[in-house]
């Protein structure tokens, strides 16, 4: 889990109540977004594997990060503790596009979602991005604030995903990078009747409760 300060609503990844199973944080001290998602993340690779070693010690099989922007360390963290582990929505890509779906993409960075980070999950490269940049809801939680506007936020979401859509028509699931934007996720299909998955699509597939 990143160091934050941001209100956590229920559907962000930070928030237990997003989910109908247990789940356990460890925050990686330090590690706050404009680190992470402005920053170079190798610096953090140790930290994230230390981290995610204690909570498969204490018992956790499954491990996920609270930032989509850590799909490049994902590899690493997954080899080193032998368990499953989830960055980003951005890693279910490959599997809706072996579906014959086509997925694009809703980022809180469009200028910092680089080909390295598409790389990492199995994106390819042509995948159509839309970011949110600029925004309330990016300087929120880019910025580690204490305060969150929900309702700016999802029209923030709501006017990405409409644009997303207008410029790529073919687009069947919007893919939410940020593991913050879940909240907004039925708001999002109601504007563009678009499905849209998320970190949580992801995770509850990890725990056997996908479709």
């Amino acid at each position: 889990m990143l160091d934050t300060v941001f209100p956590r609503i229920v559907g962000d990844i930070g928030n237990p109540r997003s989910f109908d199973y247990p789940v356990t944080y460890a925050v990686v001290s330090g590690a706050t977004p404009d680190a992470i998602v402005l920053g170079d993340v190798r610096p953090w690779v140790d930290a994230f594997i230390a981290a995610g070693q204690g909570l498969v010690a204490g018992g956790c099989t499954r491990l996920a990060t609270t930032c989509g922007f850590l799909t490049l360390l994902r590899a690493e963290v997954a080899a080193a503790t032998g368990v499953p582990v989830v960055s980003s929505a951005l890693e279910l890509v490959p599997e809706l596009l072996a579906a014959r779906r086509s997925p694009g993409i809703l980022t809180i960075s469009a200028q910092s979602l680089s080909a390295a980070h598409l790389a990492a999950a199995g994106v390819p490269l042509q995948t159509p991005v839309q970011g949110v940049d600029g925004g309330h809801f990016a300087a929120s939680i880019l910025g580690n604030k204490t305060t969150l506007d929900a309702d700016a936020s999802e029209q923030e979401m709501i006017a990405g995903a409409t644009a997303l859509c207008d410029a790529y028509p073919e687009i069947d699931v919007i893919v939410l990078e940020c593991t913050n934007m879940p909240p907004y996720a039925a708001a999002i299909t109601a504007a563009t009747g678009r499905e849209v998955v998320s970190i949580l699509t992801a995770l509850d597939a990890l725990q056997g409760l996908g479709d």
